[in-house]
């Protein structure tokens, strides 16, 4: 079987991958100049490892991981401390630590209630909101809480989280940042479904909260090592060759993809293949599905879903800003210094960032160079019509904020990466017009971490979309090969 795929981010390339291990031959198609759609990332000019957005890999990501092992990306991985650590203006710095002799839920359960980001009124508010939810269920019966999980879809978190006796306080001051963090959207219109489900995986597995980051850039220890093994195995996989049309034809009751006008250059070709997988973004199938497929609900409602704006902020400084402790250790040029973790903060309009130089060191580590921060703006709205040098003034002055001790480091370089459409919008109600890998299209399929699977949209939404939409094309391939009738030969 011949399979084309459009798009080479995560979904696609997972999809690739079990398809080419099941012997088919696979050919990808992506617009942009290099791969990995949203976690895609690329050298500037002058040597500067640029990203889409901070990627982080929780314990949990079982799907990815076993991906990376499987290309021999995992070893790229840098396990951190099992702490969710929170600045707060002035350079306060609180934890939730999971580091605990005893496994899940009670190293949770010793986090939540030591942790100095709340209050204790708030702790035994936000202890009596968890202590009602599904997760207690899950604690016994994972899919029965995972189904009382899902019926919440229609209701933001903040609403599920009040109604169970939360207070606003840990909403602002611990689940805000979380929720930005997870969906770039606040607990206000986040579907507590979403965050539910989070909660649900740290809740019962011990490491599923504790989380790593890449050594480098994910273009070098991530998307590469993927690439190398499906294209050591023949798969071809092109760059600025973007979908123009999809064409189909009806036969009977039956509707199936002919081909596909893909741009090449100033030029177009078609290209056929057995079956066709798209593997884009929201507004990427948005623009690709002919109108003529609205006719069947499960195309018309993904025009019902909507994409987060986002802005990605890259700071680099001649000193060590996350260095609390040590005004020596924080201006000296001679090794990193500071926190190294991932941060949240509600005090600032970046939810979450990270000291690259310190967290990824491989490709953003400089000698004679300080700091370099990413930051994620959610929401990105107020910013996507900004300059990138007010938005690089705004967040350092955010920056200085919260760690006054940086006012004495000089900002080297910034970056912004805009995003108007980024992750899709988790808003209550959505769940349902998430489309299926399979389609009503014979030989048409989806994948994405906007389709139905059991995760929010993530790195891990999307290898599991990716794997869920491989079974269905390889599911689909052998009813196909069972229906044939043999060849009748005549003696």
């Amino acid at each position: 079987m011949r399979v084309a795929i459009v798009g080479a981010g995560l979904a696609g390339m997972a999809a690739a991958v079990d398809l080419v291990d099941a012997g088919h031959e696979v050919e990808i198609f992506e617009s942009r100049p290099f791969v990995g759609g949203k976690v895609g990332s690329w050298v500037d000019a002058d040597g500067n490892h640029i990203e889409m957005g901070l990627h982080v890999f929780f314990f949990n990501y079982a799907n990815l991981f076993a991906l990376m092992k499987k290309v021999g990306a995992f070893e790229n991985l840098l396990p951190k401390q099992h702490t969710h650590t929170f600045v707060n203006r002035g350079g306060i710095v609180k934890n939730l630590d999971f580091r605990f002799p005893i496994g899940a839920p009670f190293n949770g359960l010793k986090a939540f209630f030591t942790t100095g980001q709340l209050s204790l009124l708030d702790k035994l508010q936000n202890a009596i909101a968890l202590g009602t939810s599904p997760m207690i269920r899950g604690l016994v019966d994972y899919e029965g809480g995972m189904k009382q999980i899902r019926a919440l879809d229609r209701v933001s978190f903040a609403q599920w989280f009040r109604s169970h006796g939360g207070s606003n306080g840990s909403l602002k001051r611990m689940w805000n940042p979380i929720a930005y963090a997870l969906g770039f959207i606040d607990t206000e219109n986040i579907s507590a479904r979403c965050m539910l489900t989070i909660f649900q995986m740290f809740a019962t597995k011990t490491k599923a909260s504790k989380l790593n980051m890449l050594k480098g850039s994910p273009h070098e220890y991530l998307l590469k090592p993927i690439v190398n093994y499906l294209e050591s195995r023949g798969t071809k996989i092109h760059t600025r060759r973007g979908v123009r049309k999809v064409l189909f034809e009806d036969a009977g009751d039956q509707t199936k993809v002919t081909g596909l006008v893909i741009a090449n250059g100033d030029n177009e070709e078609t290209v056929t293949a057995d079956a066709y997988l798209c593997a884009c973004d929201v507004p990427g199938v948005q623009r690709l599905l002919p109108s003529e497929w609205r006719q069947w609900s499960e195309f018309d409602n993904i025009y019902k879903l909507d994409a987060v704006p986002v802005a990605t902020v890259q700071l680099r400084f001649d000193g060590w800003v996350t260095e609390l402790q040590d005004p020596q250790a924080r201006k000296q040029l001679e090794h990193a210094a500071g926190i190294d973790n991932l941060l949240y903060t509600a005090d600032a309009d970046f939810s979450c960032f990270s000291d690259l130089a310190l967290s990824s060191p491989a490709d953003y580590y400089r000698p004679g160079q300080g700091s370099l921060l990413q930051l994620v703006l959610t929401p990105g709205d107020p910013f996507i019509k900004q300059s990138n040098e007010a938005i690089a003034q705004h967040v350092l002055k955010q920056v200085h904020d919260l760690f006054p001790s940086s006012r004495e480091l000089n900002m080297t370089w910034y970056s912004v990466v805009k995003l108007a459409q980024s992750l899709y919008r988790e808003a209550p109600g959505m769940d349902p017009y998430r489309p299926p890998q399979k389609t009503a299209i014979a030989n048409f399929f989806l994948a994405g971490s906007y389709t139905q699977q059991d995760y929010i949209d993530s790195m891990e939404g999307a290898t599991l979309s990716g794997g869920q939409a491989a079974k269905a094309i390889l599911a689909s391939f052998s009813q196909v090969a069972e229906n044939r009738q043999p060849i009748a030969v005549n003696a």
